[in-house]
C-alpha cells in the first residue's frame, strides 16, 4: 500500500527516492471498498507538536473506530507490514515514522475487512472534513487531530510523498484499501487516505 522509507529516519526527514521505488512495488492487500469525500470545511488552527511518545490506541467516533496500536515495520521484500488479516479489527502504527503528535506524518494502518468480517476502517471512506481522530500515547497523553482530507486514489499511483514527506507540523495519515476489487489480485485496486493536522 504505502512504502516508507528508511528505518531509524528523524521525524523531519525526507523519504525521497527510496519510498517511491518502494510505493511501486506495495501490495497491501486488503479487502474493501470507499469513495472520496470532497466536503468543504473550515480547516482547524494548528496545535503546536508534542514530544515522542508511542501511540497506544487509536479513536475515530465518526466511523465508530475504535483500536490499540500494534508497531508495523517493513517486510522482507521492503514493503509496509500492516496488521494480521485475520484480525481485521487491529490496527497498526508505521514505527519509522513519527510518533503521533510529533513534527510529521505518523501513519496508521488498517484493515477495511478481513477473515469474513469487517475491519477497522471499513466505514474509513465515510469520514469528513473536521471529523477527529484521537490517538493515546504512552506517556498517557492524547494527540487530536482534525481531518483536513480524504482521497481515494489508485495504489499504482499511490502519493508517497504526500504520505510519507516532510510537513511543518504534526499531521497524522489514516490508511487503508477501496475501490474496486481485483479478483486475480486478491485486493482492491485503491487506497482510500484521511489527513489530518494536529488540533489538540
Amino acid at each position: 500500500m504505502t512504502q516508507p522509507a528508511t528505518t531509524g529516519a528523524r521525524p523531519r526527514a525526507r523519504f525521497g527516492l527510496f519510498a517511491l521505488l518502494l510505493a511501486l512495488v506495495a501490495n497491501f492487500a486488503l479487502l474493501g471498498c470507499g469513495s472520496s469525500d470532497p466536503a468543504p470545511a473550515a480547516a482547524p488552527a494548528a496545535a503546536a507538536s508534542m514530544v515522542k511518545s508511542e501511540p497506544v490506541s487509536i479513536d475515530v467516533p465518526s466511523i465508530d473506530a475504535h483500536s490499540s496500536l500494534v508497531p508495523l515495520g517493513l517486510n522482507e521484500d521492503k514493503t509496509v507490514q500492516v496488521p494480521p488479516v485475520d484480525q481485521p479489527l487491529q490496527a497498526g502504527w508505521y514505527r519509522f515514522g513519527p510518533t503521533p503528535g510529533e513534527v510529521g506524518p505518523a501513519v496508521v494502518l488498517g484493515h477495511i475487512d478481513g477473515n469474513h468480517q469487517k475491519g477497522i476502517f471499513w466505514r474509513l471512506h465515510e469520514m469528513k472534513k473536521g471529523d477527529q481522530v484521537v490517538v493515546g500515547r504512552k506517556d498517557g497523553s492524547k494527540a487530536t487531530f482534525a481531518v483536513t482530507k480524504v482521497d481515494q486514489i489508485a495504489k499504482k499511483t499511490f502519493p508517497t510523498e504526500a504520505v510519507y514527506g516532510n510537513t511543518s507540523d504534526a499531521q497524522i495519515r489514516l490508511i487503508t484499501c477501496g475501490g474496486t476489487f481485483d479478483p486475480e489480485k486478491h485486493s482492491y485496486l485503491d487506497n482510500i487516505i484521511v489527513y489530518g493536522t494536529l488540533a489538540a
